[in-house]
Order: C-alpha cells, then structure tokens, then sequence
C-alpha cells in the first residue's frame, strides 16, 4: 500500500465509532492500524467490531509514542495520521490530506476544521499546527529521532518543527463540517480538565524546545 493510516486511540470506546465508519469503506486502498495506547475501556473491541486491525500496548504511552509505534508497524510511502475522538470525518476528508501527499504536491498536509463547532475552529485558526490531522511522507518522518517521539501531544509542534528545519512545503487542507469531542465532554469537568491541562503541558515542553 502506498498509503498508510494510523489513529492513536486511548480510552475511546465512545468516540472512535466515529472515525471508523469513514475509514472502513478505504480499507481496499488504505493500509489502516489503530495503536490502543493502554485502554482500560473496550477502544479494542470496538476497532474489531468494523474489522479494522488495531495492536494494544500494554500500559498508556502517550500519544506520540503510539503514532511511533504506528509508524513502525506499517508500509505505505506516505501516512495520514488521525485522531481517535473526530466528528464528522468523511472519506472525502480523507481524500483530501492525502491526494496532494501522494501526487508529491505537499511534504506535509495538516487537517484545519471549518464550519464545525466554534469552539474547535476557534482553536484551530489560532493555532494550525496543533492539529492532529497530518499526512506526511514517511521519508520525512524518519527524520525524527526516536527520542523525539516521547513527547505526548507535543508531537504536533515537534512535526511543525520539522518541516520548517526542512523547509517541507506544507498544505494547510480545510475540513469543513469537522470536528472532535473535547476532553470535558468526555472526563467530565474535572478529569477533563486536568488531562486538558496535561495536554497544554506537553505542548508547552515541546514549544519551549522549538524557541531555543
């Protein structure tokens, strides 16, 4: 398969439905693998239950960590990688992040959401390269050291990183209609927002690096 998709998934039992029902349809023309990163819920039956193929690690890494992991595990030339918790993703969408990839347009594609819900287009017109939504050469991403891959939602910034070192050409690609469960919705308010402030950490550590 010239073209891989890896969703890191953790404790999305309830949101992953979501993802899958765009993806399965491409399971001829995609290679798929969802990385469970340590649930403790049912994220794995799930994923089988669309007869998609997904690999548990034994305790919760981070997200970064099972996007490695992913990468590692596949063999298309270029790799979409996708968040676990989307609504409204279509094959289209898809389509979308990666055609330009494949047609060597891009180096790097990053998913923006449009039209969505305000919240999640707020966020993302402030900041685009949080998003998780990325196709990326597989040559380009083997640029980064193993090491690197241990920054939990750091990662995004760690790519953006990368492709201004490299001068990648990056297409930033509308996903209109799209958008993902936050993590209130999902933890309640006050797991929610320590996992939201966890998160901002990660991303901060990573930011601190890009500015020295």
């Amino acid at each position: 398969m010239a073209n891989s998709i890896i969703i890191p998934a953790f404790n999305e039992e309830k949101n992953v439905s979501e993802v899958l029902k765009a993806i399965r349809i491409l399971k001829d023309l995609f290679e798929i693998l969802v990385i469970d990163d340590g649930s403790v819920d049912k994220t794995s039956d799930v994923v089988r239950s669309f007869g998609i193929p997904v690999y548990k690690l034994p305790k919760n890494q981070g997200k970064s960590y099972a996007m490695w992991v992913g990468l590692n595990m596949t063999n298309g030339d270029n790799i979409l990688f996708l968040d676990a918790d989307l609504l409204g993703i279509k094959p289209e969408h898809i389509n979308a992040l990666v055609y330009p990839v494949e047609q060597d347009l891009a180096d790097m594609t990053i998913g923006v959401f449009t039209s969505g819900r305000g919240v999640t287009d707020l966020a993302q017109k402030i900041a685009p390269y949080l998003s998780g939504q990325r196709c990326v050469k597989r040559n380009v991403l083997q640029k980064l050291e193993q090491s690197e891959w241990k920054c939990g939602f750091g990662i995004e910034i760690a790519l953006t990183r990368l492709a201004k070192e490299n001068k990648l050409r990056v297409l930033e690609v509308p996903l209109k209609n799209v958008s993902h469960t936050i993590k209130e919705e999902k933890l309640g308010l006050a797991k929610g927002t320590k996992a939201r402030l966890k998160m901002y950490w990660e991303i901060a550590k990573e930011i601190n690096k890009y500015l020295l």
